[in-house]
């Protein structure tokens, strides 16, 4: 998953897909005992995609806060 895919989402989407990105990290932990999964790479790059969408929220949400501060100092 790109940046930019991820920047063109709404929070919302973002939230639903780290929500379903941490059901897939449960089913690779379960594959992984149990001995079915193979590439465990799969448990990297899902922690990475969690990681790269909280960080977009958090740009989001530090950006709202710099235009809400500029609105108070202006006054």
């Amino acid at each position: 998953m790109f940046i930019d895919e991820i920047r063109a989402m709404s929070n919302d989407e973002i939230l639903d897909k780290i929500e379903d990105l941490k059901v897939e990290m449960y089913t690779y932990r379960l594959q992984k005992e149990s001995g079915e999964l193979k590439d465990t790479t799969l448990f990297r790059k899902t922690r990475r995609d969690i990681a790269r969408l909280k960080t977009a929220l958090r740009e989001r949400e530090l950006a709202a806060e710099m235009i809400a501060q500029g609105g108070q100092n202006a006054e």
